[in-house]
This record gives C-alpha cells, structure tokens and sequence, in this order.
C-alpha cells in the first residue's frame, strides 16, 4: 500500500490539474498590431496628448480630476520621460493660486492670462497647439469647484514663437459655471464661416448634467451652445461599468452616497470632410452622431434642427476621448474590453484595433502627422473619486503609440495662417 500512494496521489493531481484547465478555451488578452510606450509619466496626472507636425508632445494635468495637480496644468513631455511647464511656467502659475478664496463658496479663480484647470490640449489642423482651460479645480479633499468668468477659454499657441496667438475667453452663456469643456475638434475651412477662420466643437461633461456642444467662431470669438441636456449629451441614468472585472461607481469619501458614473458628452471626432461630428458621453455605451451645419446654425430655429438631426450610431462601448484618421476612421477606447475600437462611419461596423491588459481607462487620443495614434493610460477609474477616496493609482502612467492601419494620418485642411495677438471676450 506505501508503494501506492504516492502513484495514486499523483493520479489525483492530474485529475484536479486537468479539470481546472482541460483544455478549454480561453481569452487571449491581446489582439492587433505592436503597441509602443511613447511617455511614462512620473510626477502629475495626465489627461491629455497633442502631438505636433515635427513631433513635440504635449500633456495637460487638470486640477479639478486630481487636486494634487498644481506645478502646471500644462506641459511639453519629452524622450527622457520628464514634462516641463508650457508655454511657461508663469501661465500656468496664476497669482494667489488656482481658487478664488475671496468668495463664498470658493471658486476657480477667473483669470484669463492664466491656465486654471486645463482638460485638453489638441494640435489643428494647421499645427497650432490649442488649450482647452475649464476654469475649474478641485479643493484637496476632492471637492470640485465652480468656475469664475475668466477661467473656461481655449487659448492658441503658435508654436513657432511658443507664445499665445489667441484667446477665447467664455460668457457665462456659452460656458455656466458649472460647464466642464471637455475636449474640441476643430475644422479650419474658411468657407463655412464669414471670419474665414473656421470653428471649433467642444463638448460639455459637466456632472452636474448641463451637458451641450459648444460651438466657436474662431474669427469673431462668438460660441453658442446646441444640443443641450438631451439623452444624447447626457449621462445613461445608472450607468455602471466594469472595468478588470470589478463594477465602477462614483464613491469618492467614506460616509457620502455611491452614485453612478455621471460624464456628459466627452468623446467628439470630427469626420474626415468635416460635414459630421460623431460624440459621447462617458457615462454611456452609445456613440451619436449631427451634421455640422446644424450646430453652426444661429437662426432662431437652430437648436430645434440639431436636435432633430442627431443620429443613434450603436452601441460602440464605454469611452472617453476619440479621433479620426484620413481613412475616415473614428479611434475610440473600449475601457471595459481593454481595448481600442475602429467604427466605420460608412458601414456602422465596430472592430477591436488593439488589445491589451496593460489597458484599463484610454483616456484621450490624438493621431500624429506620423501616422500613428497616440494615448494614454491614466487609471482614472482607480482614482480616489472612485475608490472610496482612496488613491489605488500606481505610477507611471503610460503614453502608447500605434501605427494606423492602410496608411492612415492626422486629418489636415487649408486654414488661413494667424500670427496676430487676438482676444475676444463677450
């Protein structure tokens, strides 16, 4: 019997070994072309990426997401995985700090020479680097405040002379204090606007629910908003996704209410002609789509036409940021499949791209004159707003790199050169 038992203690391992893992199918985890890091980022938290003609990158850090963002809200990152203030440090240090403590409640402080709480930094067309500022910050416990007039503009940068060319500063009409611009897409073709400068689209998260596309006259500095607080721009109303296999809610400090993953429209791409915009929101699965000439509409029946002009694409997964490449493509993460997604336009088709565990929150894209698509991994989910307030982020995170499919590149058109100092404030 002693002779036996360790042959039958044997078999008994090889039943247990086989029934755990008989062979059965499994989930590969990866799928697609390489996947190439481009940045660590070591020391603030990124939202953003603009990658410019000659390949400079640029970051954002926005304070209102993470309290602990306050050397600068914007930044040039570099090959060494180091980040240095841009365009300086002195605009992204604003005098007497990021919240107006002089009012009650506090607010951010309405500076408009200065960056308070940028959320995206996108290069045009023209290769221009553009800073998208939401006027809005965090206190340290997490509180997000409201923003003051002065603080949500999109200013320009010519990155020639690496100085501001133009700033946009917002009424409260085209941005409330409780807005939260999000990210813009721009087109520059002269025809569609009387200035000749072409407009941008910006869409409005805001958690409080006043969600719109903001759209802005680049030439007359003029920005209306349309579509707002519909179904489409908001947040799905129990939203919950899963990411790595745990379900995500709101759920910021101990003893307040859980609540339901809340962003507004978020995600916006232009379509390779300019002639639609497709957008998200980050508290949903479905991706809309409007013609652009119902959104530069200003007659009286403007907003009744756009909406009545917004089309249900499918369900395309959870998502935040989104780009386009000439192939007419629209790139978006699929947080909850670890992946990126391709959605043909023509065909309304979704495809995986790329797939890979390193992958939990793809939070902005950005496609390069290289002709690859670059974006990063921030974590967000595991922030403190989501855990409970407890900070489960692990640095570095991470900037990727992949090359486009069938030769695909950043989307450029004819745009009226500016070299002049413009401000426009309404």
């Amino acid at each position: 019997m002693t002779r036996i038992a360790p042959l039958v203690a044997a078999l008994v391992a090889a039943t247990v070994a086989q029934q755990q893992d008989p062979g059965v199918i499994r989930d590969p985890g990866t799928y697609g072309p390489q996947v190439e890091i481009a940045h660590l980022y070591y020391d603030q938290w990124p939202t953003g990426i603009a990658v410019s003609r000659s390949g400079r990158m640029f970051s954002n850090y926005p304070p209102a997401l993470d309290p602990m963002n306050q050397a600068y809200t914007v930044a040039e990152i570099f090959s060494n995985n180091t980040e240095r203030p841009y365009p300086s440090a002195a605009i992204n240090s604003p005098p007497g700090g990021r919240i107006n403590n002089t009012v009650f409640p506090p607010t951010g402080a309405g500076l408009a020479d200065y960056f308070i709480g940028v959320q995206s930094v996108v290069i045009d067309p023209a290769d221009r680097l553009w800073v998208l500022d939401t006027g809005r910050v965090a206190t340290q416990n997490g509180t997000q405040l409201t923003a003051a007039y002065g603080g949500p503009k999109l200013v320009g940068i010519d990155l020639q002379t690496n100085s501001v060319f133009q700033t946009i500063v917002f009424d409260p009409m085209a941005a409330p204090a409780v807005s939260y611009l999000n990210d813009v897409r721009f087109d520059l073709n002269p025809s569609i606007t009387e200035s000749g400068q072409g407009v941008a689209y910006i869409t409005d998260s805001s958690p409080e629910a006043h969600n719109a596309i903001v759209v802005v006259d680049l030439g007359t500095g003029q920005a209306w908003r349309r579509l707002m607080n519909i179904p489409a721009t908001q947040a799905d109303e129990g939203f919950v996704p899963t990411i790595w296999g745990q379900p995500v809610y709101m759920n910021g400090t101990t003893g307040m209410p859980i609540g339901n993953v809340n962003f507004g429209a978020d995600g916006i791409a232009l379509s390779a002609d300019g002639a639609t915009l497709f957008f998200a929101t980050t508290g949903g699965r479905e991706l809309y789509s409007v013609p652009t000439e119902r959104l530069r509409d200003q007659s009286p029946y403007a907003e009744i036409l756009a909406r009545g002009a917004v089309g249900f694409r499918g369900e395309t997964g959870l998502k935040d940021g989104m780009e386009t490449d000439t192939n007419n493509r629209i790139y978006a993460g699929n947080i909850e499949d670890n992946s990126l997604s391709s959605y043909n336009p023509e065909t309304g088709i979704l495809s995986t791209f790329v797939r890979d565990p390193r992958f939990s929150w793809t939070d902005t894209l950005s496609v390069g004159f290289d002709g690859y698509l670059y974006f990063t991994e921030n974590q967000l989910w595991l922030s403190p707003s989501y855990q409970g307030g407890v900070d489960r982020r692990q640095k570095p995170y991470v900037l990727f790199r992949v090359k486009l499919p069938n030769g695909g590149t950043k989307v450029t058109q004819n745009a009226p050169g500016s070299n002049s100092t413009m401000r426009f404030r309404y």
